[in-house]
């Protein structure tokens, strides 16, 4: 990441920003499947018989714990999401992928992440869902405007995944060069209030550097 920061002072660089970047993924992926797993459980039961809710979440629940097992790796929730309803299948994808980016995969977690963003029949949070993480685990790697491009919808007021999608773009304008973007973007978060606790503090650190002329 040296050519992307090239012009932030080392020490700010691997102390803060570096930091911030490497537990960036794993944090959001933390959060945001405590909240997807809510959402399915929700849809499961609006949709399906309480019986078959019930199987599936059993049925999910052994393959995320066969999927802890390094020999199997992420193969259970493959197999599981093959023949499961399309937003368990959706929720096994994404714990698939989750477990591929603790196992430092993150070309074929997001790989996951895109194909699921492009599934039709899947719910809409499901997919948006998808776009932001995969973002995430490419905002190191992956072209900034077309990540910024995939992100926009995501940062609407209606979005529930707004705040960590314009945190995302935030530091993808960090990635462009365009530090004066960031600082708005950044500013704009710790300005909010019903932004996460996590979100603003980062944001109010991250504004107040790139405020500096």
């Amino acid at each position: 990441m040296s050519d992307i920061f090239r012009e932030v002072d080392e020490d700010l660089r691997r102390d803060r920003m570096e930091g911030l970047f490497k537990r960036y993924g794993g944090m959001a992926v933390g959060a945001a499947l405590l909240i997807i797993a809510g959402t399915a459980g929700y849809k499961m039961w609006q949709h399906q018989q309480q019986t078959r809710h019930e199987e599936e979440t059993g049925a999910l629940a052994r393959a995320v714990s066969a999927a802890q097992d390094p020999a199997k790796g992420a193969d259970a929730l493959a197999n599981y999401a093959k023949g499961a309803p399309a937003d368990m299948a959706a929720l096994a994808r994404l714990n698939e992928a989750a477990v591929l980016v603790s196992q430092n995969k993150r070309a074929e977690a997001v790989k996951i992440y895109d194909a699921l963003a492009a599934t039709a029949g899947v719910a809409q949070p499901f997919r948006d869902l998808a776009v932001l993480l995969s973002a995430q685990n490419q905002l190191d790697s992956g072209d900034p405007a077309v990540l910024q491009a995939a992100l926009v919808p995501l940062t609407a007021d209606a979005s529930p995944w707004r705040f960590s999608a314009r945190e995302a773009t935030a530091l993808l304008a960090v990635r462009a060069g365009d530090r004066a973007r960031a600082h708005t973007l950044f500013q704009q978060l710790a300005d909010d209030a019903s932004a996460p606790a996590g979100v603003r503090s980062r944001a109010r650190d991250l504004a107040a550097f790139y405020g500096k002329s």
